[in-house]
């Protein structure tokens, strides 16, 4: 389903992008990617966004770092053309402003090089919470991943 990924550093923050193929299962009956599924090719490509900065698959991340995850708070989308079964796409994911403990990024899906999809996404840094370790508490990001985010 994926092909090669590249990262980079965006002005705006770290990049990265990656490529897939619409496989049928993505689809809805008039034969166009069901529009839920991008938010779930949004959330893959903000892990592997995560993986790539990081330098760790996600498990290891959530190790290294002592995270229940990286909760989604916010999402949004605009949709500007269809992708069909079969398109090879590409989805360039951007980190677009950092806080202390939350970042958002910015996914674009481009088909056939013009720009189909549009989307944001806010994460939070989420550790365990002292009081409770079965719940979360927003976490600072460490400063390594905040450089590495800014693209520094």
């Amino acid at each position: 389903m994926s092909a090669p990924e590249t990262q980079t550093v965006d002005h705006e923050g770290f990049t990265h992008a990656r490529s897939l193929t619409v496989e049928w299962g993505h689809c809805d009956p008039a034969g166009i990617v069901f529009n839920p599924r991008f938010f779930d090719f949004f959330d893959w490509s903000t892990a592997m966004l995560c993986e790539a900065a990081t330098g760790l698959p996600k498990a290891a991340m959530l190790a290294r770092y002592d995270l229940v995850g990286i909760p989604l708070v916010e999402t949004g989308a605009r949709f500007l053309k269809p992708s069909r079964y079969g398109d090879r796409v590409e989805i360039v994911s951007t980190v677009v402003d950092l806080g202390r403990s939350s970042f958002a990024v910015r996914h674009r899906l481009f088909n056939a090089g013009e720009l189909a999809v549009e989307g944001r996404e806010r994460r939070v840094w989420a550790g365990r919470h002292p009081d409770d370790p079965a719940r979360m508490k927003a976490a600072p990001i460490p400063e390594e991943l905040v450089r590495r985010f800014r693209g520094e």
